[in-house]
């Protein structure tokens, strides 16, 4: 299964939305925390619709605006989501309201707001878009879900041209949550020095990326996700050299024909080491990067691995800030995403050129 990426948009720790350059302007930060840098959301909402967006909503909805505007589309043929934490700040609104109030009076729109599915509905609801709407929630490959279904619609001619999107924010609650639970490290770190602390944990983040999917490649053709596989083992120490080769099988190709490597390093001593050992074994001759230190740990920050392949081949050049070492490679013509979220569920996403 395959299908043309028209266009792509994100919202991100860097700046990445809008007419900005291709990483030319990195951001740097100095914490355990990466927070989204937001745009002007007047230009993409009502104004009166935005006082009643929580973060993660606007973050999605103006990023899916944007997208369809930049592949020329005005109503897709599927709206499909994917999500692992949902709408954080809602939730964690109305269920604190619960207690204030005693569970009396009340207001309904952060109970309304909290259900996963919200972004993906208010999209719709703001294009009067009646057409096929769904949202996965399937942990950390909830976006590689969301991506399966919309080939599978293209595929099987039931769309052309489907938005797909994965989001997920950070609040302070769920941070605090996820730093006891060690996800997190503990003392603050450069995020362009994150590879260099051989550490327990990661650095926290959010985002929002999206996608135009369409059957034909058009005149504004970033790409080709020409296939997409996931698959879970919980084992640590688990190398997925055989499930790699296997997909590459697949699809007719052999390692020599992957151009560039995206792994999901993320700075955490037991997280990198399976990737370090993949670099050194099968894909000893192989160009690879990283991107978890510019865009952050969070379940679909594989969406921004996506974005990041797609403007890579669309504009024929892979960004220094990207590599550990010095290293200059250009017009990678296919390349090949891995990730690995928690050591548990694994994504393997191949992008061609068009």
């Amino acid at each position: 299964m395959k299908a043309y990426i028209r266009s792509a948009s994100a919202i991100s720790a860097q700046n990445t939305f809008g007419d900005q350059g291709f990483l030319t302007d990195v951001v740097e930060s100095l914490g355990t925390r990466l927070k989204a840098i937001e745009p002007d959301y007047k230009t993409y909402i009502d104004p009166k619709l935005i006082r009643r967006m929580s973060h993660v909503i606007k973050m999605g909805v103006a990023a899916a605006m944007d997208c369809l505007h930049k592949a020329n589309v005005e109503q897709p043929d599927a709206i499909i989501t994917g999500t692992a934490f949902g709408i954080m700040e809602d939730t964690v609104t109305f269920l604190t309201r619960i207690i204030e109030m005693q569970e009396e009076m009340l207001p309904p729109t952060a109970f309304i707001q909290s259900t996963h599915n919200t972004v993906a509905a208010q999209i719709a609801l703001m294009l009067k878009c009646h057409n096929y709407n769904n949202t996965f929630v399937h942990k950390g490959v909830s976006f590689e879900n969301a991506l399966l279904d919309a080939l599978m619609l293209i595929n099987e001619g039931e769309a052309q041209n489907v938005l797909v999107g994965g989001i997920d924010e950070m609040i302070d609650t769920s941070f605090t949550v996820l730093t006891r639970l060690g996800l997190y490290k503990r003392w603050p770190v450069s995020n362009l020095q994150l590879f260099k602390e051989k550490s327990k944990g990661t650095i926290g983040s959010e985002g929002a990326a999206f996608f135009v999917l369409a059957n034909q490649p058009g005149n504004k053709c970033l790409a080709e996700l020409t296939a997409l596989k996931t698959f879970y083992n919980p084992d640590i120490t688990f190398e997925a050299t055989e499930p790699i080769r296997a997909f590459l099988n697949e699809n007719g190709l052999a390692v020599d024909d992957i151009d560039l490597l995206i792994t999901g390093k993320n700075g955490d001593i037991k997280n990198d080491e399976p990737y370090d050992k993949l670099k050194d074994s099968l894909f000893a001759q192989t160009e690879a990067v990283n991107y978890k230190h510019l865009s952050g740990e969070y379940p679909t920050s594989s969406s921004f691995a996506l974005w990041l392949a797609a403007n890579i081949i669309h504009r024929e050049t892979v960004p220094a800030v990207l590599f550990e070492k010095e290293v200059v490679i250009t017009a990678p013509k296919k390349v090949l995403i891995y990730n690995r979220y928690q050591n548990k569920y694994h994504s393997l996403m191949l992008v061609s050129a068009c």
